[in-house]
């Protein structure tokens, strides 16, 4: 039976892919984006592959645009929109920092917490967190994002626990390295501020961990994998995607445990 899957920051990447495939498999799908040229690209988009998307502009940063949420009943909720930016933590400028935390952190929060309102009320419903390969593991000159996406795994593992009770569902989706673009924007972001004169990382190490952004994955699997485990009534809590990433980051975790300094 069709659901009704709300999912932030549809407007681009496997989140825009996601809502048009979970479309097409006959769900009701509301997909807000972050600025108003997505509204139309995305109804175009749909229009394209013959489905209908609810789309509307909701920054979640933006208080006006969060009210919007309130005005939706649905069963799933896809707390998606997320921004990315890389540099070296010993140096990020902390304005950019907070940026992300803002985003992907505090109005991430606030909209999942409209969805638990919701769903207490109602007895049921399912919050999934877009975490990443970023929640369990770090990797250099990713830190501000890393940053955010591990903060995301503890929400996401205590709200399971605190809702559970009420009935509501909890888990993540944690992503590979996927060619969205997503990545690659974020690598580019650092060289706005970073000046080899007078920060201490060097320009070359940063440069050679940009290499590994040659070798992503094709998102489409990525979003066929989203379109099969949004809509589920049960599976895991954490689904790491493509299962190399999730052998990736259960080696790396373990480690942690005998690793010295």
């Amino acid at each position: 039976m069709g659901k009704t899957i709300f999912i932030t920051g549809a407007g681009s990447g496997l989140a825009k892919g996601a809502a048009i495939g979970l479309a097409k498999k006959g769900h009701r799908v509301i997909a807000p984006v972050e600025i108003a040229p997505q509204v139309t690209s995305l109804r175009e988009a749909a229009k394209a592959e013959g489905v209908e998307l609810e789309v509307f502009k909701m920054d979640i940063t933006n208080p006006q645009d969060l009210a919007q949420m309130l005005d939706y009943d649905f069963d799933i909720f896809v707390a998606n929109a997320a921004i990315n930016e890389g540099g070296p933590l010993g140096e990020v400028p902390m304005a950019n920092f907070r940026k992300l935390f803002e985003v992907n952190v505090f109005s991430t929060l606030e909209t999942a917490q409209i969805a638990a309102q919701k769903f207490v009320e109602k007895g049921r419903g399912k919050i999934i967190f877009m975490s990443s390969m970023a929640g369990i593991m770090a990797t250099p000159y990713v830190g501000p994002y890393t940053a955010t996406k591990h903060t995301i795994e503890a929400i996401a593992e205590t709200m399971q626990k605190e809702l559970k009770e009420f009935g509501v569902q909890v888990a993540t989706i944690n992503p590979g390295a996927f060619a969205t673009g997503f990545n690659d924007r974020s690598a580019e972001a650092k060289w706005k501020w970073f000046d080899e004169k007078i920060h201490f990382t060097r320009k070359e190490d940063m440069e050679e961990a940009e290499k590994a952004l040659e070798d992503q994955y094709d998102p489409e699997a990525m979003i066929e994998k989203m379109v099969e485990i949004i809509p589920l009534d049960n599976h895991k809590f954490r689904t790491a995607f493509p299962e190399e990433t999730e052998q990736q980051m259960k080696e790396e975790e373990a480690k942690r445990w005998d690793m010295e300094i």
